[in-house]
């Protein structure tokens, strides 16, 4: 197994990267969104929106995405994935909008200029009220802030207006309104169309194409349906278009806060099917629709075990920390990485998978 870390589009810098090498990392997953304004950073406080969102229409072309490897690479590292598509890309691909085929069309191309450049994995979250409702607070080992869900007793539910998807505001000038409501079989449908039509590029292309399970795992979350937000569910998205490019972006603590379900049985299916792009690691304490995200080994996982588990099943891809406790210094995050990293690289060392 390899290690990896994951940095925002803001955060791409060649500091960053020096700093991942330092920490043990080997591979990058790369976000080429716009960073998001998270709100208030107090105990308690709100996420509010991720802001305003703008294609970056050079980073996704074979020149922007050529540029990008070849700095990861010249840091020593290898670029292993890209993810989440950006908004302004595919909001009608999850809305069932006007612009769904132009916008199926884009991805398309996204995909083939992957696969002209080298980069392996494409992850995705298909989901319209996409993270929502966490609240931060006190919630890591020492008081580190961290973010938690409390369901009922958390943020009230709102309806998402319109030119908002997954929390980012790809129209600022849309008309007054929701978006109304989306049932499980509209979204189920909209998810098999894309699949069926993405994959066969990511075919051709030599991509994976990586789902992210739904988080927080609730049924729905301000009036629209979730997708993965029961592991059986898994298996039902890897069914739809059966093939070595429809995979998972296995993430382990969104897993692990689903109300059903053995995380370790979880982890031994999902990790004998050869489908995992790559593997997202946080620890969390408690399931929907009350849990607190913590630092990776003092939640309710044992993260050991997960490691062993997918050594015996012979996982070779990446891990990385998802998210982790700010540490009370200078770089609160760097600091939460670089001590979830070297628990991870002592883990899989100790067993001989690194």
């Amino acid at each position: 197994m390899k290690l990896g870390l994951g940095f925002y589009r803001n955060m791409l810098t060649d500091e960053n990267f020096r700093f991942a090498r330092q920490a043990g990392a080997t591979h990058i997953v790369a976000h080429l969104v716009d960073y998001f304004n998270e709100g208030p950073r107090l105990p308690g406080a709100k996420h509010d929106g991720w802001g305003i969102v703008t294609a970056q229409d050079h980073l996704w072309t074979v020149e922007g995405l050529s540029e990008l490897k070849a700095q990861i690479e010249s840091h020593g590292l290898t670029l292993e994935a890209i993810e989440n598509f950006d908004p302004t890309y595919w909001y009608d691909v999850l809305l069932d909008g006007p612009r769904r085929d132009a916008q199926m069309a884009h991805l398309k191309t996204i995909i083939r200029n992957m696969g002209t450049v080298g980069i392996p994995v494409m992850g995705y979250n298909f989901s319209i009220a996409g993270v929502w409702g966490h609240v931060t607070g006190p919630f890591g080992r020492g008081g580190a802030e961290s973010v938690g869900f409390f369901g009922p007793d958390g943020p009230e539910e709102t309806a998402i207006p319109q030119g908002m998807v997954w929390n980012m505001v790809y129209d600022p000038d849309a008309p007054a309104g929701s978006i109304g409501s989306v049932t499980h079989e509209q979204l189920w449908d909209r998810l098999e169309r894309f699949l069926k039509e993405i994959i066969p590029v990511a075919e051709e292309a030599g991509v994976k194409v990586a789902a992210h399970p739904d988080d927080p795992p609730m049924p729905t979350i301000r009036g629209t349906a979730r997708l993965v937000y029961q592991p059986e569910y898994y298996q039902k998205l890897l069914d739809i278009q059966p093939s070595p490019s429809n995979t998972m972006e296995f993430c382990v603590g969104s897993l692990a806060e689903m109300s059903e379900g053995d995380i370790y049985d979880v982890v031994d299916r999902y990790s004998q099917q050869n489908k995992i792009g790559y593997i997202h690691l946080r620890n969390v304490r408690g399931k929907v629709p009350h849990y607190e995200e913590v630092f990776i080994d003092e939640g309710d996982v044992d993260m050991l075990r997960v490691l062993q588990i997918l050594h015996k099943n012979g996982y070779e891809g990446v891990l990385i920390p998802d998210h982790t406790p700010r540490m009370a210094c200078d770089a609160p995050w760097h600091a939460g990485m670089a001590y979830a990293l070297g628990y991870m690289r002592a883990g899989l060392r100790m067993m001989g998978a690194e």
